[in-house]
């Protein structure tokens, strides 16, 4: 009885396919470095968890080299750049709000009071209002344009941290894809 090549190829793949089913482990329900870093890799060549693991601190390594940067300290840099943007957002809200009834108050005292010397205190009080709500006004124009620089600022600061840690990403994944494993992210 003569046996077909393909069925034994077929049958040798069946076999070969359920033994490495067997040798796969089982996930241990803590992340990888890749998957911490939002990397997908995929044992292209079956390495074990282990050598997988290892892998992915030696290109960690290497990348960080080729790069200069180290995405976990890069997302802390960005992280403290978004609490102080937030902060001096909320600083300069809090000092522009009520700062024009704030001149007004403060020039119609003036005015009052250079009125009262000219002879007409209210009219002195109301050109004061006037001219102090203008003067805190342009004042509150003038930390208006700050807060929105430092805004923009904030806003290129996290493009370059972005930017950074894709090419870190880059440089790690095509150390993966060297050691045999298939990488996306």
């Amino acid at each position: 009885m003569r046996i077909h090549p393909i069925l034994t190829c077929v049958t040798a793949t069946m076999i070969f396919t359920a033994a490495q089913a067997q040798s796969i482990a089982p996930p241990t329900g803590t992340k990888s470095l890749a998957a911490t870093l939002n990397v997908y890799a995929f044992p292209g060549a079956g390495q074990a968890s282990t050598q997988q693991a290892q892998d992915e601190s030696d290109c960690y390594k290497w990348a960080e080299q080729e790069t200069g940067n180290d995405p976990f300290q890069l997302d802390k840099q960005a992280a403290q750049q978004q609490q102080q943007a937030a902060q001096q957002a909320q600083q300069a809200q809090q000092a522009t709000a009520g700062a024009g009834a704030k001149g007004a108050l403060g020039g119609a005292a003036g005015g009052a009071a250079i009125g009262a010397i000219a002879g007409d205190a209210g009219k002195g009080a109301a050109i004061g209002a006037g001219v102090g709500l203008l003067a805190n006004r342009a004042r509150t124009q003038s930390k208006a344009q700050q807060s929105q620089q430092q805004a923009q600022q904030s806003q290129a600061a996290a493009k370059a941290t972005t930017a950074q840690i894709t090419d870190f990403k880059k440089a790690f994944s095509a150390c993966l894809e060297a050691k045999k494993y298939t990488v996306k992210f």
